[in-house]
């Protein structure tokens, strides 16, 4: 897809009919990249507050995930969860769950203090030992700015925040495109602003931005200037990360969407779910839960009205992770305001 195509929505043009969806089939969607990669559109999330706290049983996590039906998984340097990803591809192999490495879509992310010109081949050699891949399906910029090389340390010291020098960190993306060690290269929490300096300088645009999305933080402005762009939007946190220091229960406690679930015979979860999958975006889910993991897949044989959709197209909007922590007097992002450039 060239930038400036109008990326259609799933609903149209890769949703098999509803009437011959099983649970197990996840729409797909073609990435601009070389040999036109799908990616699946709803992905597992690996990220836990705090990162690792169960590193000991997210292997067998992920296998069961497998066996429910998902086939991409959602992980970074910084979330801890690499190894025990690798660690359930090679056992999901050697069980016949999957047929080859090819069935799956893996998504990694450079960490802030390797966004470095000299420092990002080396990083994304390291994930892929840690996942025991030869290459990732997609590799994403984890955040706008740099932190002094060393340690991925979250939360970290707001004196190593430095200003991202994006071009060269980009054309070191775009060499591990270009030798096959991601299929696709992509960003994270870019705004308009930001993904339009990117765009100035790229010889390969980026194929994804992964960012904050759900009922409550629709991200509408955002979400049209990546269509125009033919970047595909990634939406994490769907539900509102509820459960963690930062999330809220702003999502799952709405009433607004508590009466379509009910009215629908669904949860509250599914209804956010299958909204972002009809605003024609990608999905990150996270539950360790076997029961909500079901369900989380369960979003295909039943639509939205177009009353429902807007009942939640009105719905007051507040974001509900700001991210505080890469701001401060002395670092590249002094304010929310120029974080976010506005969109917040």
């Amino acid at each position: 897809m060239e930038a400036g195509t109008k990326m259609q929505s799933p609903e149209k043009e890769t949703r098999p009919e509803l009437s011959t969806m099983s649970v197990q089939s996840v729409p797909t969607f073609p990435l601009r990249s070389i040999d036109e990669k799908a990616i699946p559109l709803i992905g597992f999330g690996t990220a836990e507050d705090p990162f690792g706290a169960s590193r000991d049983t997210l292997k067998e996590t992920i296998i069961e995930a497998i066996k429910l039906g998902y086939h991409h998984f959602d992980t970074a340097a910084v979330y801890q969860s690499e190894q025990p990803l690798g660690e359930a591809i090679s056992d999901a192999l050697r069980l016949g769950l999957i047929k080859s490495r090819d069935e799956l879509f893996i998504t990694s992310k450079l960490w802030c203090s390797d966004a470095h010109r000299d420092l990002v081949l080396p990083a994304l050699h390291k994930t892929l030992k840690n996942l025991k891949l030869e290459y990732v399906d997609l590799y994403l910029i984890h955040w706008p700015l740099s932190l002094k090389p060393g340690k991925h340390d979250f939360p970290f010291k707001k004196q190593d925040m430095v200003p991202m020098d994006m071009k060269s960190v980009w054309e070191a993306m775009e060499e591990c495109h270009d030798i096959g060690l991601t299929k696709s290269i992509g960003v994270s929490n870019f705004s308009c602003k930001k993904l339009e300096t990117l765009l100035s300088s790229a010889r390969i645009p980026p194929a994804v931005n992964q960012v904050e999305m759900s009922p409550m933080w629709q991200q509408k402005k955002l979400r049209k200037f990546c269509e125009e762009k033919g970047i595909v939007v990634e939406a994490y946190s769907p539900l509102g990360a509820k459960g963690t220091v930062w999330g809220t229960n702003q999502v799952m406690e709405c009433d607004v969407l508590k009466e379509i679930a009910q009215a629908k015979g669904k949860s509250v979860a599914q209804v956010c779910l299958r909204w972002a999958y009809e605003q024609g975006v990608c999905v990150i889910v996270k539950s360790f839960n076997k029961e909500r993991m079901k369900q989380n897949l369960d979003i295909f044989d039943w639509r939205l009205s177009d009353d429902e959709l807007l009942k939640i197209s009105q719905l007051p909007q507040c974001k509900g992770y700001p991210a505080l922590e890469f701001v401060s007097d002395d670092g590249p992002f002094k304010s929310l305001q120029e974080l976010w450039d506005g969109e917040i």
